[in-house]
């Protein structure tokens, strides 16, 4: 196998790099502030409170995201967005290097990151088919989730090892400085100006029109509703620190092992994913089993009694996680219009980067009631339940091909 056609292409590979590097300080103050917060209250429930910071932001403004990202500039956005979360991140790293922070400051914290980031990820999706041609969207999606797993690999080692050292302030400030490279490497892509629709409708009904065309095409609304039972139910990360405090009996350095344990299992699965996004035709089936599986794994990490397990258990999770997120991402832009891009990305996202923040919440409750084990064993057996459904009765996901099948019609209609 020779090097994919999409590698070829600069403007991607920057792009690409610069999503990786900043992704690292992201993921590492996301781990941070979970270990932050359970250290400041000594609550699981509180610690829950994280996702719910997550989900308010992003349930609510995500859909003005998308349609800011179909209005403006993308490129733009996307730097006004890092802007802000830089100056975020920068903030919290000095009330905690400082010794005057209190957890509701960590929880607002999450709260305007998330906020910046809701304008941020639909603009990063609807940038990606201005980077490459339609036939790479595939190539490209199989490497940026994926790879980008290196930086949720990297980022909540790097986390446990600046905690150990003097605490969480220092991972802020690193995030803050991540912040900073990915709005220089925008700023250095080779693109034309991405004027988006403008300003001709007004926002809501654009809003409007986003959600009637994500209604009628019955295939995104599923892979939504699969991203959020599996995210929602499955949501192992809440119960990490306690895990490791009560379970495992490991220190800073374990847990972030084990948050980055998922990662490994990503990258690990790269070579495979790519080949099979890039050459298999029945792309709906094995989107389905992943998802199973995703379910499975989870149940596995709850029932380890064993910290080595548990590392195995996680490195499953994020190698099947990959496989379904690369398959269902690439699905929803294949099936978009340019110019509606933007919205569907930002509905999607409220079901790929709500469905965890929800589940944070209503995992750390019910850990708190429960216990972290049976918690995470029930959520991730619901969590491979639903997706179970689909494999067993005829639907548009099950019957998903991909590019694959465009291809194989596009031979069809030629002329004798």
């Amino acid at each position: 196998m020779g090097v994919p056609e999409v590698l070829t292409n600069r403007d991607f590979n920057l792009y690409w790099t610069g999503v990786v590097f900043s992704q690292i300080g992201t993921r590492g103050t996301v781990a941070a502030n979970l270990y932050h917060v359970y250290q400041l209250t000594g609550s699981v429930v509180q610690t829950g409170l994280v996702g719910a910071a997550q989900a308010v932001a992003l349930l609510v403004l995500s859909p003005l995201g998308g349609v800011l990202a179909d209005r403006w500039d993308r490129r733009r956005l996307l730097q006004v967005s890092q802007a802000v979360a830089m100056t975020v991140a920068g903030a919290l790293a000095v009330a905690t290097l400082t010794g005057h922070i209190v957890a509701w400051q960590v929880l607002l914290s999450v709260v305007l990151t998330t906020a910046a980031a809701t304008f941020d990820q639909p603009a990063r999706q609807a940038l990606i088919p201005a980077l490459v041609p339609r036939t790479q969207l595939p190539q490209a999606f199989a490497l940026l989730n994926p790879s980008r797993e290196l930086a949720v690999l990297l980022g909540p080692t790097l986390a446990g090892v600046l905690i150990g050292l003097s605490g969480p302030g220092l991972m802020y400030a690193v995030d803050a400085a991540t912040y900073a490279v990915l709005v220089v490497v925008l700023q250095a892509l080779r693109i034309d100006k991405l004027e988006g629709a403008g300003t001709h409708i007004s926002v809501w009904r654009q809003i409007a029109e986003g959600a009637a065309f994500v209604k009628g095409r019955k295939i995104i609304w599923m892979l939504m509703s699969l991203d959020l039972s599996a995210t929602l139910f499955g949501a192992y990360r809440v119960v990490l620190p306690a895990l490791c405090a009560n379970v495992f009996d490991v220190g800073p350095q374990g847990y972030g092992l084990l948050s980055a344990a998922p990662s490994a299992g990503a990258l690990l699965a790269t070579y495979t994913v790519f080949r099979v996004v890039d050459r298999t035709p029945r792309l709906g089936r094995v989107l389905l089993v992943s998802t199973v599986l995703y379910g499975l794994a989870n149940v596995m990490l709850a029932q380890a009694h064993l910290f080595a397990i548990a590392v195995l258990a996680g490195i499953l999770i994020g190698a099947f996680d990959a496989m379904a997120t690369t398959i269902r991402h690439a699905a929803v832009q294949l099936e978009t219009p340019d110019e509606l891009r933007g919205r569907v990305s930002a509905f999607y996202q409220m079901s790929s980067r709500g469905g965890p923040a929800l589940g944070d919440t209503v995992i750390g409750a019910f850990a708190g009631l429960f216990g972290p084990v049976a918690a995470l064993t029930i959520g991730g057996a619901l969590a491979a339940l639903y997706p179970a459904v689909f494999i067993l009765r005829p639907n548009p996901v099950r019957r998903y091909r991909g590019v694959a099948a465009e291809g194989e019609a596009a031979e069809v209609q030629k002329p004798a």
